[in-house]
């Protein structure tokens, strides 16, 4: 009988997020509050962004096949005082980063993952191996006796660049957002939704490619040809692994088999960032701690204000609050990419196109009600106070 009731509970809670979708709705609740988190969080997200859409960008075009990239945190500009910041960690957390460009490379989909198992790129990136240990037989001896390791070394280079790519465009929707914001354009969290939906379909069909240049001669190991593109390639399997999947935080699970800690199928994870407990932020192991440090620097004082004001502690906790605002904005993100993946405008009165979306919507909501949704919207909304 309980399992009966969660079942009914859950199916009416799809059908009223469906309703809320089709009337133009976004997943997380319209307040006034949530809409101060959510422009303000994506300001600090997007400045961060465009600093690790650099760093991806830099390793994948100039640190390929150094096997000892020491310095690939520093964008080439390698002098004592930047040293100094790094060895003191002040400085960005380009690690976590890499964390989203490895999980992304894991749990693969889409055409990237696809185009990189080709004869093509296998192709090519022989190429390029031959080209770049021209003048080192020792190296190309170890190429020849273990054939996969340098492939696949050039394989995670593609997806330092593909998701340096795809930070670039979204860094530049959320300031814009944010600019929007100021000017008084963005009056709701549907504004929101709508602005980063009409800036992923303008961006949708962008070509996704990387060339790398040895002594001048250029190697196309992701070329136009291939025909990635940005929503297909980058954008949904981004929002697969990092929303949804995303990976096991070392030091909080076992990875011993027997323990049964971790699912046994990838499919089945949950630590992405939709589904993330805010309350461990700061702990060790906890990858989104890295994110939150780093958007720390870049809160605009409105938001600033709102946290000083909203906890009782203040400051104090300020990745938590920070974190609880980066999920809501992520639901925003989610519901644009829904609403951008559906197969026919979600305000269709057709029946057949209204059943063909219902459809495609229960899948999506099957997961999403998993997460943290409902506790979001379920919080109550504080009215933001004048400061």
């Amino acid at each position: 009988m309980v399992g009966i009731s969660v079942k009914r509970s859950k199916s009416l809670l799809i059908e009223q997020y469906i309703a809320k979708l089709e009337r133009g709705e976004a997943l997380l609740d319209d307040s006034s509050q949530n809409l101060v988190e959510v422009v303000g969080i994506l300001k600090s997200y997007g400045v961060v962004l465009d600093a690790y859409s650099i760093n991806l960008c830099y390793i994948a075009n100039t640190q390929f096949l150094k096997l000892f990239p020491l310095f690939k945190y520093f964008n080439g500009q390698i002098n004592p005082n930047k040293v100094a910041k790094f060895v003191w960690h002040d400085r960005l957390n380009y690690e976590y980063a890499e964390y989203c460009m490895k999980a992304m490379f894991w749990h693969g989909g889409g055409g990237l993952d696809t185009y990189l198992d080709t004869p093509e790129f296998a192709a090519e990136t022989e190429r390029l191996v031959k080209a770049y240990f021209k003048y080192n037989p020792l190296m190309l001896a170890l190429h020849k006796a273990f054939k996969d390791f340098l492939p696949e070394q050039m394989r995670q280079m593609a997806y330092y660049s593909a998701l340096g790519q795809f930070w670039r465009v979204m860094s530049d929707i959320f300031l814009n957002l944010s600019d929007s914001y100021d000017r008084g354009e963005i009056k709701s969290i549907p504004d929101v939704v709508k602005f980063i939906l009409d800036g992923l379909v303008a961006d949708a069909t962008r070509p996704i490619t990387y060339t790398v240049e040895v002594r001048g001669q250029e190697f196309d190991i992701i070329p136009k040809a291939a025909g990635l593109t940005f929503l297909a390639d980058t954008a949904v399997p981004y929002v697969e692994a990092i929303f949804f999947r995303g990976t096991p935080f070392t030091g909080t699970v076992s990875y011993n088999a027997q323990a049964y800690e971790i699912p046994y199928d990838p499919g089945m994870f949950n630590y992405g960032a939709l589904y993330a407990d805010p309350l461990p932020i700061g702990g060790a192991g906890i990858p989104p701690t890295l994110l939150m440090q780093d958007m720390r620097h870049f809160l605009p004082d409105y938001l600033r204000q709102l946290y000083q004001h909203q906890s009782i502690r203040g400051t104090g906790d300020i990745r938590v609050q920070i974190c609880e605002s980066f999920q809501k904005s992520m639901f925003c993100v989610t519901t644009a990419a829904v609403k951008g993946l559906a197969p026919y405008p979600l305000d269709t009165q057709n029946s057949e196109q209204q059943a063909a979306n219902r459809k495609y919507l229960k899948g999506w909501l099957n997961r999403i009600l998993e997460s943290q949704l409902v506790k979001v919207n379920s919080q109550i909304q504080t009215e933001l106070k004048p400061v």
